[in-house]
């Protein structure tokens, strides 16, 4: 790979669709990119070969956790954590799991997240605007969700969202606090398996009767079952919280939506598959490692090069999606990649839209008038995080 041309991530803030995107897209669709690490890679940003990359196995997510590779940025968590991740195949984890991310295994799950919502809101209307959304809601009820499918207290939410601001830190090189950061919050869930008497319910209940059956028990360690829980909660609490504050912005400067979902609950679904197609939080390109020569687009990738997907060059590309920069409910196609493609794509994305779906019924009907309380511009954007997210979203109703 010669001298690359476009450095990367792209701008952090999350409002505005980065000026580099579209060009991206439309002449360099395969661009060499210097990563933070000062690795070589490319970013692909047209949706047909996103998609062609996310839905070919010979380009590898859990090998891009070897030693040696060209990476996106440091790791932030143990390399073996991440091979563990790639058992989640293997000795009946993969069933326990899925049936942990299904909203139909919890028959109780729609009306609980009903309830959680508007117990929430409960407190922010009595309390009265201004309000911060993202303390005040988004972050507890994405982190509460994952605390009851897991089978944990949801009293612990906050302890355990603070693991992930270090957790998922994007940084040139490793640094002090990351290993024991994780480790802390593994020994937290360690403790949570064994407790006395053991969690029969969530994915912690289904772990402890897998660790007793015959079949498991040579095969699964009380690490492994840790790390697996560990990590679910992770993706999925900033995952879920994330696209809310991204949906709640897009929803308060265009009163106009809320209004309509107000209007006509039943376009909910809709609308959720478009805001997630428009959001912008996911602030890095997802990556893979090509373990083959392959042919993208006008480029031949080699194997053993680092190849990173840009989901907001794919979801914006008029291509597939006419007008992409407008919000549109009723778009007639919606084949975002907002949840991946191919072998990982998101198990939990029939999760993830309850979840949305949800939160977002609830803001619209009881906190009408629903606007941010600063100018768009002064959100303030964290910096160096694997999301594009707002420290705060203080709002007005």
């Amino acid at each position: 790979m010669t001298q690359a041309e476009f450095t990367f991530p792209l701008d952090r803030r999350g409002d505005v669709l980065p000026a580099e995107a579209e060009l991206l897209r439309s002449k360099h669709p395969v661009a060499k990119v210097t990563t933070l690490t000062g690795d070589q890679a490319w970013l692909v940003s047209s949706y047909a070969l996103a998609k062609q990359v996310l839905e070919d196995e010979r380009f590898s997510l859990k090998d891009t956790a070897n030693p040696g590779v060209p990476r996106q940025y440091a790791l932030t968590i143990p390399p073996e954590v991440v091979n563990n991740m790639g058992n989640i195949n293997s000795a009946g984890l993969r069933e326990a799991v899925m049936k942990t991310l299904s909203p139909r295994a919890d028959k109780e799950l729609g009306g609980w997240l009903e309830a959680e919502a508007h117990r929430l809101l409960d407190v922010l209307v009595r309390q009265g605007p201004p309000a911060d959304l993202r303390d005040g809601f988004t972050e507890p009820y994405s982190a509460a969700l994952h605390c009851r499918l897991l089978g944990i207290p949801t009293d612990d939410w906050r302890r355990l969202m603070s693991g992930i601001d270090l957790a998922f830190i994007t940084s040139p090189a490793v640094f002090e606090g990351s290993t024991p950061n994780w480790y802390r919050d593994l020994g937290y869930m360690m403790r949570q398996l064994n407790a006395d008497p053991e969690p029969t319910e969530g994915l912690l209940g289904r772990f402890a009767a897998l660790r007793r059956s015959p079949e498991a028990a040579d095969r699964v360690s009380d690490e492994l079952l840790a790390t697996v829980a560990l990590s679910l909660f992770g993706a999925g609490a900033v995952s879920t919280s994330s696209f809310l504050l991204h949906a709640i912005i897009h929803l308060a400067q265009r009163p106009e939506l809320a209004e309509r979902l107000r209007r006509e609950p039943a376009v909910i679904g809709r609308a959720v598959d478009e805001l997630l197609r428009y959001n912008l939080s996911i602030g890095d390109a997802l990556p893979r490692l090509a373990m083959a020569d392959v042919q993208v687009g006008e480029v031949l990738v080699r194997a053993g090069e680092l190849v990173l997907v840009l989901i907001e060059g794919a979801n914006y590309d008029p291509e597939v999606f006419p007008e992409p920069e407008t919000i549109d409910f009723d778009r007639a196609s919606n084949p975002h990649l907002a949840f991946g493609a191919g072998r990982h794509f998101c198990p939990a994305s029939a999760l993830g839209r309850t979840h949305a779906e949800i939160a977002l019924a609830a803001l619209v009907e009881r906190l009408p008038e629903l606007r941010l309380a600063l100018p768009v511009e002064q959100l303030a954007w964290r910096p160096g995080f694997i999301k594009r997210l707002p420290e705060r979203l203080p709002v007005l109703w």
